[in-house]
Order: C-alpha cells, then sequence, then structure tokens
C-alpha cells in the first residue's frame, strides 16, 4: 500500500483571515451602509463555504474594531467605528517600537502645524479668554526658562486642538498625548543644557496666543514653528549615542 506523506494541518488562523476580508468586501459590494442589517452567520458560512465557528470569529475581529454590533430583534449591523477608541487600545509607549514612536511623535508636530487655519477660522472672544487665563497662570509661577515644562505646554496646546473644533483631531491629541510625554521625557534626559534657540529667543505662550489674536495664519504658523524648534531639531537631527 502506497505512503503518503504527512499532510500539515489547515492553518485556520489564516482562513479566519480571509473571511474578514470577504466579509468587508461583501459591505462594499453590497453598498451597506451604518445600520444596515446583515446576513446571519449560517447564511455567510454556506455562501463561503466554511463553518460558522470560522465566520462567528471573523465577525468578533469586526465587532472588536466597532464596524459591527448585535441588534435586539434586528440580528447584526453595521455600526460607525469610532477609531480613537481602536487606536487608544494599542497605543502604549511602553509596546511600540522607537521607530512607531518616532514617526507618531513626528506626526503630532505635523498636526500642531497645519491647523493653523482652523485656529483662525474658529477662534472667538471666549477661546482667547481660556488662553488668556491659562497663560497667565503659567506667568503666576515665573517661568522664566526657555524651555517649557510638559504640564503647561499639555494645557496651552490642548484648548489650541480645541480652538479648531474638529472633533477627530480632538481625539488625535489626546490620543498621542502619552506619545508626546514619553518623547518629551525622552529628549529631557538627553538633553545637555538650555536649548540654543535659532534666532536667539524663545517663543512663548503668551507670544503665540497674541499672535493668534491680531496676527495672521502665516504669522502664527512661523511662530508656532519656532516654538516647536527643539522638538523640530531633535526629529532632525537626534542626539547621538
Amino acid at each position: 500500500m502506497k505512503r503518503f506523506k504527512k499532510m500539515e494541518p489547515v492553518d485556520k488562523g489564516s482562513l479566519v483571515d480571509k473571511v474578514e476580508v470577504r466579509l468587508l468586501a461583501f459591505f462594499k459590494e453590497n453598498n451597506l451602509k451604518v445600520g444596515d442589517a446583515i446576513p446571519k452567520e449560517l447564511e455567510f458560512a454556506a455562501s463561503l463555504g466554511v463553518s460558522r465557528t470560522v465566520v462567528r470569529e471573523a465577525l468578533l475581529r469586526l465587532r472588536t474594531l466597532g464596524l459591527v454590533e448585535s441588534k435586539k430583534h434586528r440580528g447584526m449591523i453595521l455600526k460607525q467605528p469610532d477609531i480613537i477608541t481602536n487606536f487608544e487600545r494599542i497605543m502604549d509607549p511602553t509596546l511600540l517600537g522607537e521607530d512607531v514612536l518616532k514617526q507618531l511623535f513626528e506626526l503630532r508636530l505635523i498636526l500642531e502645524m497645519g491647523m493653523v487655519d482652523f485656529l483662525f477660522e474658529h477662534k472667538n472672544q471666549k477661546d482667547l479668554d481660556d488662553l488668556e487665563e491659562i497663560v497667565a497662570a503659567e506667568e503666576a509661577l515665573s517661568y522664566t526658562a526657555n524651555r517649557f515644562s510638559l504640564d503647561r505646554e499639555v494645557a496651552f496646546h490642548g484648548k489650541l486642538y480645541q480652538i479648531s473644533g474638529n472633533k477627530t483631531l480632538m481625539g488625535f491629541q489626546n490620543l498621542l498625548l502619552p506619545v508626546f510625554e514619553y518623547k518629551y521625557l525622552q529628549e529631557e534626559k538627553k538633553g545637555k543644557g538650555d536649548y540654543k534657540y535659532s534666532k536667539g529667543q524663545f517663543v512663548t505662550h503668551r507670544m503665540l496666543m497674541d499672535n493668534l489674536k491680531v496676527g495672521t495664519p502665516e504669522t502664527f504658523r512661523n511662530a508656532m514653528r519656532r516654538h516647536l524648534e527643539p522638538h523640530f531639531d531633535h526629529v532632525f537631527n537626534p542626539p547621538k549615542g
């Protein structure tokens, strides 16, 4: 009797991956929208030629991502995913590689520079009054160093994100905050003495606020770039060793 070579077990994980991809394609091909009901597990299993268990695991993944949910008397429906919450689950600096942390830190700097036009479009007197309180509280502590402390930086820039009026942007700001703090503390540990600004002057939060009051998006963007110069310098010219 012929002896056959032993067959390797089917990679069930890869099968679930394929079903997950096929389900997403099904939603798009059928132009399903948020709130629409989707077929039952048995129907998917029959159409795809896989077990109900495989379909259930693939749907569970989509449910974890917030793409589907169960509704009483309706079964499974499509849901509007919360991208910020999904990112929050993995946004722990201690679990991310150095390259990813660097890119996320850069993303925050990009957001800081990119939201300027929205600040000028949406700012109002209440926002400026709030910024005045933040800056006044900072100045009351007689903080004179040419580097900004983390808590004051978070308070001031957090208000700027709020003024932008973009809820997703505000969510990203909160999402990236742990990464910013982590990289900021790394900079502080590696830093040697006070930072020497290229133009010889540190742009304070007071200067930024005054620019937001009477300046233009272009003048504010330039001021913000100078304010964040130590961070940009750290990114473009990382310390050796």
